[in-house]
């Protein structure tokens, strides 16, 4: 069975892949689940919706991510967080790979990457799984059908997961590789069918291009008051803070769920679609994301279903905590058309605290903004990385280390600059622990989450009578309409104050000795809230 155009091989053959099996160029959702199908790569679910797994890697591989050691770069890569591979090593897994393709069939899409049309990034991705194609079609943005016959890459994506690596002969850790050739405007991924490779790779090459124009890449997800764009917030977090569910407001305009710039001319959203944990899903908390589940094209990405029925189990984590799901921007009601919005006049910093000591939102001023988006402070949860089963406290600066090829001084400083022109509101939320640490309390209420985020983005929470946290010196409300006033003092929800006490204090030296790598590169006043 063939599907649609077959075998456009110039298309690579221009770029120095030849001898493949069968092309299959820019198919759309429909014939993409088709081929998904044909090919044994996935079930059909309700509504249409494609279920997969992914084996044996369920989450990102960030210790199999490299960056190649070329002149032009070498000088600005952050080496600390990113690791390097030589040029040779480079050139033979290159080498390697495109012989392995030889004679296989192989999907490419063409896409860009970034709304603003004067920053948007061309991308053309070849993958061998057909699901691949569907899934990166949903994440990226899609040019106009009759903008294709000229379209011209400016970066090469090749995912191949059947090719293993060894680590002897390209001096890499693992059969896992996920690596970047800035010079040769290439990237390689290989041994691993995780999907979300695909565009985080893409977002780690925007997290380098974009600082040298001025632009802010941030892992953020965003939103705008309906019909006013200028009323824009963003949402830093890693995975598992709530940046989709809480960027999700059916009050607001939607902008994005994972990954924007800040440029000139305000924010816009690199990606077309979303990319949303459905672990403990519900259908009354969250029911846009919740629909999307059961509409034709969503990828269902290793989630547990009744093999007759196929009802997803959306409590059952035994492939993994991190299922999840990916469909386009559009299936999202209250989606942006545009996916731009206005200068940020709320910036939120999501933080899921496994410590229990973090009150649910803190104001805070420019200086500690730029302490805590370098500090990165989060956990971990179970399932988004290899290996992670429980929540894990850790330090990842600016929300995305793993993604972050530029020191972090970069985006910290770009980051201040643009709050400080355009003046927004910084914002501290936990989203984590309250009552105890994991295993001892229970996570923060969504709804006393929401009511805080509304408090603070229609300006209420404004009018409320503020304390100085004792621990770490940003401003935290008092009382907040529709919010127990107990969250808002987290010692209080202990049943021990001076456990709390010595948990707090735990927590202030492990964000003091983090902090001590950045001190010889940021101003004094930041230098005070780390001291402080």
């Amino acid at each position: 069975m063939t599907f649609g155009r077959v075998n456009p091989h110039h298309l690579l053959e221009n770029q120095g892949i030849y001898d493949l099996g069968n092309v299959y160029y820019n198919y759309m959702e429909p014939d993409l689940v088709s081929a998904a199908l044909e090919r044994r790569e996935g079930r059909l679910g309700i509504g249409g919706a494609l279920l997969v797994t992914t084996g044996k890697f369920t989450g990102r591989s960030p210790k199999d991510k490299y960056v190649v050691d070329t002149a032009d770069v070498r000088d600005y890569i952050w080496w600390d967080s990113n690791a390097k591979m030589s040029a040779t090593d480079f050139d033979k897994l290159y080498k390697d790979m495109l012989v392995h393709m030889k004679g296989r069939d192989q999907f490419v899409q063409d896409l860009y990457a970034g709304a603003d049309p004067e920053l948007s990034v061309n991308i053309r991705l070849v993958t061998e799984l057909a699901w691949h194609n569907l899934f990166i079609r949903h994440l990226l943005r899609r040019p106009a059908r009759e903008a294709l016959d000229n379209f011209v890459s400016d970066y090469l994506v090749i995912n191949c997961p059947s090719f293993c690596a060894d680590p002897k002969r390209y001096n890499c850790r693992s059969s896992t590789i996920i690596v970047i050739n800035f010079e040769r405007k290439l990237i390689l991924i290989c041994g691993t069918q995780y999907a979300g490779e695909n565009k985080k790779s893409v977002f780690t090459l925007l997290n380098y291009l974009l600082p040298e124009l001025g632009v802010m890449p941030m892992h953020c997800s965003a939103n705008h008051s309906h019909g006013n764009p200028v009323d824009t917030a963003v949402y830093f977090g890693l995975s598992g803070t709530g940046k989709t569910t809480l960027s999700a407001d059916p009050m607001r305009t939607l902008i994005g769920d994972d990954e924007h710039g800040w440029s000139d001319r305000g924010t816009f959203n690199f990606e077309g679609g979303c990319y949303a944990k459905t672990v403990s899903l519900s259908e009354d908390a969250e029911p846009e994301i919740f629909a999307t589940t059961s509409r034709f094209a969503t990828v269902i990405e290793n989630m547990v279903f009744d093999p007759e029925t196929k009802e997803l189990d959306f409590d059952n984590v035994s492939l993994t905590a991190n299922m999840r799901c990916a469909y386009p921007l559009d299936y999202i009601s209250n989606a942006s058309e545009t996916a731009l919005g206005a200068h940020p006049k709320h910036i939120i910093m999501l933080t899921c605290d496994a410590f229990g000591v973090l009150p649910p939102i803190a104001r805070l001023t420019p200086a500690q903004a730029m302490y805590h988006f370098l500090s990165g402070f989060t956990s971990k949860v179970a399932g988004t990385e290899r290996g992670v089963t429980e929540p894990e406290p850790t330090f990842s600066t600016c929300f995305g280390a793993p993604f972050m090829p530029r020191r972090p001084e970069v985006y910290g400083t770009i980051l201040r600059e643009k709050i400080a022109r355009h003046g927004a509101t910084c914002w501290l939320v936990n989203t984590g622990w309250t009552g105890g640490a994991y295993g001892i309390g229970s996570r923060m209420p969504i709804k006393a989450t929401r009511a805080l985020l509304t408090a603070a983005l229609t300006g209420k929470i404004s009018e409320a009578e503020f304390r100085i946290d004792p621990n770490f010196g940003f401003q935290v409300p008092v009382d907040v309409p529709q919010v127990d006033p107990s969250l808002l003092d987290p010692r209080t929800t202990w049943g021990d104050s001076q456990a709390y006490d010595a948990q707090a204090a735990k927590l202030v030296n492990m964000f003091a000795e983090n902090f001590e790598k950045y001190v010889p590169f940021i101003d004094e006043d930041v230098i005070a809230v780390a001291i402080n």
